[in-house]
């Protein structure tokens, strides 16, 4: 993980959810625990999301770099995962969603964060999006 990441994890955490910098005022952090697709061990990610209903969505863009973020390559192994939100952890599962329902759900990112716009235009490659679903206790 680098300092970066290692920072916003400290500072979500402390916070309950909240982050400064360069999410600074944002209510959509989340923070994300897969098990690596490679080594097996427990990762955990900052990523911003969209609620969807029942549901959060993420946004695989890694910046708009030509490849997949290494969380994405994670889920596609093993879709189990744990998620923070605020104050609150759960289980959950990965869907990975695609077709119409995925170029709604990336347009809705863009008219919350633009960025995510700009990512899109930066490869040519479909940014995937995951929808995480809460697993049953």
């Amino acid at each position: 993980m680098n300092d970066f990441n290692a920072r916003v994890i400290e500072e979500f955490r402390a916070n309950g959810g909240r982050v400064g910098g360069p999410f600074e005022g944002r209510d959509n952090m989340v923070l994300i625990t897969t098990t690596g697709a490679k080594s097996g061990r427990r990762i955990t990610t900052p990523l911003v999301f969209l609620p969807d209903g029942d549901r959060l969505v993420l946004i695989a863009s890694n910046g708009g770099s030509d490849k997949h973020p290494a969380w994405y390559h994670n889920l596609r192994a093993t879709p189990e995962l744990t998620v923070e939100v605020g104050t609150e952890k759960f289980d959950a599962e990965a869907e990975f969603v695609t077709g119409a329902e995925r170029d709604r759900l990336y347009d809705r990112m863009v008219a919350r964060h633009t960025d995510f716009g700009t990512y899109r235009e930066k490869t040519d490659r479909v940014i995937p999006v995951v929808a995480i679903n809460r697993r049953a206790a």
